[in-house]
């Protein structure tokens, strides 16, 4: 069993810097995590890009669902691009259809302009009918990896599909675990499933000092969710516990 790979998804500098120092080995660079991540600033991509990990930005225009516009595509093209000049290591998109089927005309144009940096299908997957058959196309159109949670809102109760969606891949592609993912619950989940790679936030709410900033609906009421290197260094160590059984099994 190779070793597995962790991957943190962050939406600010003090994320960013907890994700890295608690050994993530890859980064989901993002905007607005409480909308499910959108397209980091050009500004925070060039930062990201001067850190000693591998970083994959968001390539989601907005908020909502997936289907998106001649328009937005053309937007996220570019945005693509933008990530490729400024370093990054790679993208994590998604696109579908009204009927929750890939839109695998989209994701072809998206794919093409990406030509010199990893690709990553996000959870849009998990909306689709057939979640095999996408997995399929998903690797026909060249994608490097796919992160899912099986259909599931979470992959702890996902497992059974993400264990079939790795059956099928059979290494063409990598099938990465991910929302709800925990120190706690990622070796039951790594065990049912054999995916190479787990996504996680490894965050904790943080208020602001005053609590205005709540008040004032600037926030959630709860706070923002921060990564935390703890989780992290948790995670980490967690994860090459998991390697290190199987290689001594």
């Amino acid at each position: 069993m190779s070793a597995i790979k962790l991957e943190v998804c962050v939406d600010s500098m003090a994320s960013l810097e907890a994700a890295v120092a608690g050994g993530a080995d890859r980064i989901e660079l993002c905007a607005a995590l409480s909308e499910g991540g959108l397209t980091p600033s050009f500004g925070f991509m060039k930062v990201a890009a001067e850190f000693d990990v591998s970083v994959h930005a968001m390539v989601r225009p907005r908020g909502g669902d997936f289907c998106y516009s001649t328009a937005e595509i053309a937007a996220m093209c570019d945005d693509i691009k933008t990530a490729e000049q400024l370093g990054l290591a790679g993208v994590v998109l998604g696109v579908a259809n009204h009927d929750d089927t890939l839109d695998l005309d989209a994701l072809a144009k998206l794919r093409a302009a990406a030509t010199g940096i990893q690709c990553t299908l996000h959870r849009v997957i998990d909306l689709t009918p057939n979640i095999l058959e996408a997995t399929e196309q998903a690797i026909g159109l060249g994608f490097d990896r796919i992160l899912t949670s099986g259909g599931a809102r979470k992959a702890q109760d996902g497992t059974a599909a993400i264990a079939r969606m790795v059956h099928q891949a059979s290494g063409r592609v990598e099938v990465m675990a991910g929302s709800g993912v925990t120190a706690q619950n990622v070796a039951e989940i790594v065990g049912k499933t054999g995916v190479s790679d787990v996504h996680a936030s490894c965050s904790e709410a943080e208020k602001s000092h005053s609590g205005k900033v709540e008040e004032m609906a600037f926030s959630p009421a709860q706070g923002l969710r921060v990564t935390s290197a703890l989780r992290v260094s948790e995670m980490r160590a967690t994860v090459d516990s998991i390697h290190m059984e199987a290689a001594h099994a």
